[in-house]
């Protein structure tokens, strides 16, 4: 009886501000379900603090000028040589150590950033200044960097292994994986699994955990499906961050995104993935149950407004229906990769979050 009252009284409001609501402009709903949605203004979260708005209206202001200076120091991908890739990436790199937003990560959270060739392949080792505490010295955590598998090594990446080497005084390692246009999938499953195999004879799998963003979300779940593939032991624990294990071009959060953003790009239109196909679980591991259900402990975190927020979520839900455990976290007004930026409070929560999990996890 309770339920009954309840579900008519909402069906009640529903209908009120249907019926009612003639002041706004009512969005337009197709046979198919496809919604044409008027023209409106979005601010700001009113949930964001005071120093969060501070420290995106700097990004914008600030940060992006910046962001096109350094685009014009540099030569283009679009039309360069295979050849010239690497030159034309630590072109970006050299100029992006200049920035305010890696200055102030940097100045904020203190590590040393040596290179080291594992496996054949080349990586960066992110040790905290102050030191590796005890119980981690026998642990490490893999990262493995966004930027569309077109970029982010060597830039991208150090934002995402500094605040966390340094908060969770333990080693990081980040893969400078082979990336589009000169190479394609799955060249970059590939060297993670040199490094994997490479470190597993130093470290125990329940001692290991692997992380990324964005396409570095993707390609930690492709990681754990290539593993899988090749009988190797998986790690402790994963955390797929701005990305999951599905297509992250389609779902509600895209088209979003796309009026937010501009963004609007495909499976299609991404050079890594030219020959690859939707249907095959190293891509998106999300087709096939029983890798999803081999999925070692997860932890997933995205903003309201990051374009694979749907992505996100839907993995977070497979993960929970096959019984592996997974937790969620979503910050409420920020965008995709928003704790690339040190200065916002929420980021650092994530940092915290991040280092609590996989604490949590390793070594058990």
């Amino acid at each position: 009886m309770i339920i009954r009252k309840y579900l008519g009284l909402s069906l009640t409001i529903l209908c009120f501000q249907f019926a009612f609501a003639d002041d706004v402009k009512k969005p337009q709903i197709d046979p198919d379900g496809t919604i044409h949605v008027p023209s409106f203004q979005l601010p700001e979260s009113a949930f964001l603090g005071a120093e969060t708005r501070a420290a995106l209206k700097f990004q914008r202001d600030v940060g992006a000028s910046e962001g096109q200076e350094i685009a014009k120091r540099c030569p283009s991908f679009e039309g360069a040589d295979m050849a010239d890739m690497p030159a034309i990436r630590q072109c970006q790199a050299d100029q992006f150590y200049t920035s305010s937003l890696y200055k102030k990560i940097r100045e904020r959270y203190d590590v040393s950033i040596k290179p080291q060739t594992i496996g054949g392949v080349y990586t960066e080792i992110f040790t905290p200044t102050r030191g590796i505490k005890k119980e981690n010295e026998s642990k490490v955590l893999i990262n493995v960097h966004g930027g569309g598998f077109t970029g982010g090594s060597r830039t991208v990446s150090h934002l995402e292994s500094i605040p966390i080497a340094s908060v969770g005084e333990i080693k990081v390692i980040s893969i400078d994986y082979r990336m589009a246009p000169e190479y394609q999938f799955p060249a970059a499953s590939e060297d993670v699994e040199k490094v994997y195999r490479e470190l597993l004879k130093q470290y125990k799998p329940e001692n290991i955990g692997l992380y990324g963003c964005s396409a570095g979300g993707m390609l930690t779940a492709q990681s754990v499906a290539w593993f899988l593939g090749k009988n190797l032991p998986l790690p402790a624990a994963i955390g797929m961050f701005c990305a999951g294990a599905s297509n992250p071009w389609i779902g509600d959060s895209h088209h979003f995104g796309a009026a937010i953003t501009g963004y609007s790009g495909s499976f299609d239109a991404n050079l890594y993935f030219k020959g690859a196909s939707l249907t095959n679980s190293l891509v998106f591991p999300i087709v096939s149950e029983d890798i999803m259900e081999k999925f070692p402990p997860s932890l997933l975190i995205a903003g309201t407004r990051d374009f694979v927020l749907g992505p996100i979520v839907k993995t977070h839900t497979e993960l929970r229906r096959l019984g592996v455990e997974a937790d969620l976290v979503v910050w409420e007004g920020l965008a995709h990769a928003f704790h690339f930026n040190a200065e916002i409070p929420e980021s650092r929560e994530a940092y915290n979050i991040i280092v609590d999990f996989f604490e949590e996890h390793l070594g058990q």
